[in-house]
């Protein structure tokens, strides 16, 4: 076995590179969580400005999306030219240029466009940081993923905040976005500094070292995301629409949460806000000590365990005769979900035969699917039946995600 395809060691103290690494990736999820949370408080004012109605803000936003769903899977391929590191970087510099134009967008196409391309970029960035993570991780030798995504929510809630802050003291929307794109391009330029060298294959072992089954075959039939579903396509589909239904969770509290707390239980507007706010609390909670557990008791059974937690969580949202009870339940679908994301990334970047970036370039790219479908299909049912029955249907998307989380290896840094 050559140096270069001996499997990685568990980090040592004086490892500096993977520290390094890890620092790189961290600003990464961070800036990427600032990046579109920057634009969500001007929303209103550009509504405004444009002269929309609600349905034209909806549709010039969902451009987002659409945008991720059109280019996000390309993200895999990408990695394999560039290397994981430098197309997270790309495209994060490519998401951070695209908040100027929103912000000076003088009609509702140009609206429309840059946020197709924020999304698109996002979608990029999303899939290359997190196979970069994943990277890192087989270099520590533990589970570090979750904690990227907690640093993410962080990044999220950051930049909502920096964002409100500038809305109620009147600065500029071109001023601020294009100052926060500024400050962030550097930070990401100079982190890019710090991120592992070389191909991506190099930090994973040979497909014949790690299963001595698998043929060299599989090996070449990872090249491309088309080989990469066509080589274990159940085992993809599976671990793949973790991360979806977890997003299909995690959205009925951004999308429904207050909605159903105000119209369904006759909460103050006050009360019908702490919905989202628990669940996205708990996340948080979830995934800042979600890598201590998935290292004691495995993956398979945190995810299994939280997807359970999860669908407790929606039982009491549909079955809580008060709010109170169904901001609680916000709070635990939030907390039992919040390591689905990562851990069905990591777990579908690690099969056997398929590059690491191309599994989480489905897995994310599924992800945003649920995102973009739940919505509204709760939304149908919601004006067919109630939306209490429609947030049941989140329950039923919490029972699957217990089902599939058994096939998740328990280790998350073995392939």
């Amino acid at each position: 076995m050559t140096a270069s395809s001996t499997p990685p060691r568990p980090i040592g103290a004086t490892d500096r590179p993977a520290r390094h690494a890890r620092i790189a990736v961290a600003v990464l999820f961070i800036v990427n969580g600032v990046t579109f949370a920057s634009v969500v408080p001007w929303l209103p004012a550009i509504k405004d400005q444009l002269l929309l109605r609600n349905t034209g803000l909806g549709l010039g936003w969902a451009a987002g999306p659409l945008g991720g769903l059109a280019v996000g899977i390309a993200a895999g391929p990408l990695a394999a030219r560039f290397g994981s590191g430098r197309t997270a970087t790309r495209g994060a510099l490519l998401g951070l240029l695209s908040l100027p134009a929103v912000a000076v967008a003088p009609t509702w196409s140009a609206f429309a466009i840059s946020v197709f391309l924020l999304g698109a970029a996002d979608a990029v960035t999303d899939a290359a940081m997190n196979a970069h993570g994943l990277l890192v991780q087989r270099r520590y030798g533990r589970s570090i993923i979750n904690s990227f995504h907690a640093q993410w929510s962080v990044g999220a809630v950051g930049g909502g905040l920096l964002g409100a802050g500038a809305v109620a003291l009147g600065v500029p929307r071109v001023l601020h976005l294009s100052g926060m794109a500024v400050v962030l391009a550097a930070a990401v330029a100079l982190a890019a500094r710090w991120q592992l060298r070389g191909p991506d294959h190099i930090e994973r072992p040979p497909v014949a070292d790690r299963h001595p089954a698998a043929s060299t075959g599989a090996v070449h039939a990872s090249r491309g995301v088309r080989q990469a579903v066509r080589t274990a396509p159940w085992l993809l589909l599976g671990f793949a629409s973790l991360p979806m239904l977890g997003g299909v969770v995690e959205d009925s509290a951004a999308s429904w949460a207050a909605v159903y707390l105000r119209d369904t239980l006759g909460a103050a507007a006050f009360v019908a806000g702490l919905g989202f706010v628990a669940a996205q609390t708990m996340m948080v909670v979830g995934r800042v000590i979600g890598d201590r557990l998935v290292d004691r008791f495995g993956a398979g059974r945190i995810a299994r365990s939280g997807s359970l937690l999860a669908a407790v969580g929606m039982l009491a949202v549909v079955a809580g005769p008060v709010p109170l009870v169904v901001v609680a339940g916000f709070g635990l679908a939030g907390l039992g979900v919040a390591t689905l994301f990562p851990l069905g990334l990591a777990a579908a970047g690690a099969i056997p035969g398929v590059r690491t970036a191309d599994g989480v370039a489905v897995a994310s790219w599924l992800a945003r699917l649920g995102f973009l479908v739940a919505p509204p299909l709760v939304g149908v049912v919601a004006d067919a039946a109630s939306l209490r029955w429609g947030l049941a249907l989140v329950l039923g998307c919490a029972l699957i995600a217990a089902v599939l989380s058994g096939r998740l290896p328990d280790d998350p840094t073995s392939e």
